[in-house]
């Protein structure tokens, strides 16, 4: 264990966490927005629109993220669509996350008890209502931990944005491996930090959810 370049290391992969997070929550922002609309798009009336969300997300969930990244940075400039590199990054995660997030609010929406449905419709709700008004606030403690777990994914997920040379935690990493030729320590280090951040995530999340009311 070199202690030296241990030393030398945690700023500069301090500065590329800090990157890291720059780029996570602009996607995970995006994502979760994408996420909820077309999770309430899968529970719409319109079968077409059904569909469309379905195929969306089984591409989604049927293709290897590094995948999705390289159609983002390398493919799309075939048609006339150009990101940088940290646009690039930040959409291909947030395509990603929003399928999988999709998902999450469909399934939770739909476990809520179809007595609610009902009584809702009894009254004269209309559908938009009762998925509004009734079925989301019910489904949100049940969508809250799955969602950490996507959330969690999606900074793991990042690291490998360092194959389109975005620079974020993994990304600086390399440059001090291929500098000073210490894999160990700076892998151990890049772990220490993606695992510090992970764990503040993670007890945010059960803090919201003992905060969350009981339905």
């Amino acid at each position: 264990m070199d202690w030296s370049i241990i030393v030398m290391a945690l700023p500069i992969l301090a500065v590329g966490l800090l990157a890291t997070l720059k780029v996570c929550l602009a996607a995970i922002a995006i994502g979760i927005v994408l996420g909820f609309a077309l999770g309430f798009g899968a529970l719409s009336r319109f079968r077409a629109i059904r569909i469309a969300v379905l195929a969306y997300v089984d591409f989604v969930r049927g293709t290897p993220l590094l995948v999705q990244i390289f159609l983002v940075y390398f493919a799309l400039p075939v048609i006339g669509i150009n990101f940088n590199e940290y646009w690039a990054g930040v959409i291909a995660l947030s395509l990603n996350a929003g399928g999988f997030i999709c998902e999450i609010v469909r399934a939770s929406m739909q476990s809520v008890d179809h007595g609610q449905t009902e009584a809702a419709q009894s009254i004269g709700m209309r559908h938009g209502q009762i998925v509004l008004h009734v079925l989301f606030p019910q489904a949100w403690r049940r969508i809250l931990p799955p969602l950490t777990n996507e959330l969690i994914s999606l900074i793991k997920g990042s690291a490998l944005l360092s194959a389109i040379s975005v620079y974020e935690l993994t990304h600086a990493g390399q440059e001090i491996i291929a500098t000073y030729f210490s894999p160990f320590e700076i892998f151990l280090l890049i772990a220490l930090y993606y695992y510090a951040l992970i764990s503040a995530l993670a007890w945010l999340s059960r803090y919201l959810e003992r905060r969350l009311p009981q339905y």
